[in-house]
């Protein structure tokens, strides 16, 4: 292999009812908020939950239908640099692999490719999260800047 997956990072999950689920992983189980997408961001809202320094370990989506049962978003496997996510990258491609996204998001700022398994599961390698410090500020969005090249990934915050 031309890259190593370290932990799975981050777990995102599609909700019914977007409040009441942060109210159950804040309140319940005592993760905390680090950020938030408004609808006109993603429809249906999210908003990132974290455990540890980590931007996010959880991410809940809004807006999944009553009658569908919610599901998974997506689940994320960290590698230990950005080297790794171009190899990474470079394998899935010479396997015929889609990718559905590369670059870098808002939220965490990592750097990341997606795309998904023989089942549609939708999956994410991805390096570099941000780290929430003990004050519990998040990087500001006008910070955060989105880059697919590999050039442009490396002269990044």
């Amino acid at each position: 292999m031309q890259f190593h997956l370290r932990k799975i990072g981050h777990v995102v999950l599609n909700v019914t009812d977007l409040e009441r689920a942060v109210a159950f992983y804040t309140g319940i189980l005592g993760l905390e908020v680090s950020d938030r997408y408004p609808d006109t961001m993603v429809p249906g809202g999210m908003v990132f939950l974290r455990v540890n320094p980590d931007h996010h370990g959880v991410a809940l989506v809004g807006g999944a239908a009553k009658s569908e049962r919610t599901s998974l978003n997506h689940f994320a496997f960290e590698v230990g640099s950005v080297d790794e996510v171009f190899r990474a990258r470079a394998w899935l491609r010479d396997r015929s692999v889609p990718i559905h996204f590369e670059g870098r998001r808002r939220a965490g700022c990592q750097i990341a490719i997606e795309f998904q398994d023989p089942d549609g599961n939708n999956l994410e390698i991805y390096w570099n999260i941000d780290q929430v410090g003990a004050e519990g500020t998040v990087r500001p969005a006008a910070e955060c800047r989105l880059e697919a090249q590999r050039t442009e990934a490396y002269a990044s915050p």
